[in-house]
């Protein structure tokens, strides 16, 4: 391969962009399922304020999967994944996992 030639990425980054869309979709249907579990038997506090944060968690992990979807389909090469976001989804994903065990516990 000359040094002038542009690599051909293929559908790698179609690929990645149908994964963050899968990884969202999952993200969702568990957030809506510990929302559900939180608010059973009648609105606590507690529950309420189980049913904030995991929201919170998965409009945090939605902004930065929307970003990366975004930046997938856009023209051209994608640019790499910045740490800061990548440990943003990260973090959302771990924490929603243990809201979700303190919920079934």
């Amino acid at each position: 391969m000359s040094a002038g030639a542009e690599r051909d990425p293929g559908l790698q980054p179609e690929r990645t962009r149908l994964a963050w869309r899968r990884t969202t979709l999952a993200s969702t249907v568990a957030a809506v399922l510990a929302a559900k579990t939180a608010l059973h038997g009648g609105a606590s506090a507690a529950g309420v304020v189980a049913c904030a944060v995991i929201c919170g968690l998965w409009v945090g992990f939605l902004l930065v999967a929307h970003r990366r979807i975004g930046a997938l389909a856009a023209a051209g090469s994608p640019r790499a994944l910045t740490p800061r976001h990548a440990m943003a989804a990260t973090l959302c994903m771990v924490a929603m996992a243990v809201c979700g065990v303190a919920l079934v516990l």
